[in-house]
């Protein structure tokens, strides 16, 4: 499948996949987009919730490692915080190195580059302390082979649209979820189709409806009870 560098309305990068117009983060700025849903509706809201939490880990799952800007975002908000992460990324198609190199988080976040080169650098399949605070694992796989059970006080549902891949936005799929959280376990996504919220409602996810970012009018946030 084609694939390209773009630049998003924020300045920052991400790639473009030309046979479905589909991108890895939005179009309308890709660190706003996951600075928004992620970080402030997924990781702060549950450090809010929970506090205080700093001595014991935080345990994330993203659903689509992708580009690691999720990851990024979150090694760096979790040093801001002094809060222990752990984190753990999924994909089943992790991108090259060529494209890796044509990101330019480092530079729109003005960072040490080390700090991304690490996350991308470790090997699959194992556990690797990035920092004092940051651990990361990241497993090649399917989403439907995650087997966790209550592991997990957040998720990063970032899997490409339902458009083009509606097998990740089913009932079978978010049961797996639902599974991997811990009770009171939160999942934010960007989507806020009414199927899903449906879907998530039925297994017993207590559901909200949020301001989207920019571009977007709203996304998901869901909690389990």
């Amino acid at each position: 499948m084609q694939r390209k560098i773009i630049t998003t309305a924020d300045g920052s990068t991400t790639i473009q996949i030309e046979d479905w117009n589909e991108q890895y983060h939005s179009v309308h700025g890709a660190i706003q987009e996951a600075n928004h849903v992620y970080i402030e509706q997924g990781l702060l809201f549950f450090y809010s919730e929970n506090e205080p939490i700093s001595t014991k880990d935080i345990s994330i799952l993203e659903i689509g490692f992708g580009t690691g800007l999720n990851a990024l975002l979150t090694f760096l908000k979790g040093k801001e915080l002094n809060q222990h992460i752990n984190y753990v990324g999924v994909e089943a198609y992790p991108i090259g190195s060529e494209e890796l190199k044509q990101l330019n988080y480092v530079s729109e976040l003005r960072i040490d580059d080390n700090n991304f080169d690490a996350l991308h650098l470790c090997s699959w399949e194992s556990e690797h302390q990035i920092s004092e605070l940051f651990k990361l694992t990241k497993h090649q796989k399917m989403f439907k082979d995650i087997s966790e059970e209550n592991t997990y006080d957040i998720i990063f549902f970032d899997a490409f649209g339902a458009r083009v891949q509606p097998e990740l936005w089913t009932e079978s799929i978010f049961k797996i979820m639902y599974k991997a959280l811990k009770p009171n376990g939160v999942l934010t996504t960007y989507a806020s189709i009414g199927h899903v919220r449906r879907t998530m409602q039925s297994l017993g996810f207590e559901v909200e409806r949020l301001q989207g970012p920019p571009g977007k009018r709203h996304m998901i946030r869901a909690v389990k009870r």
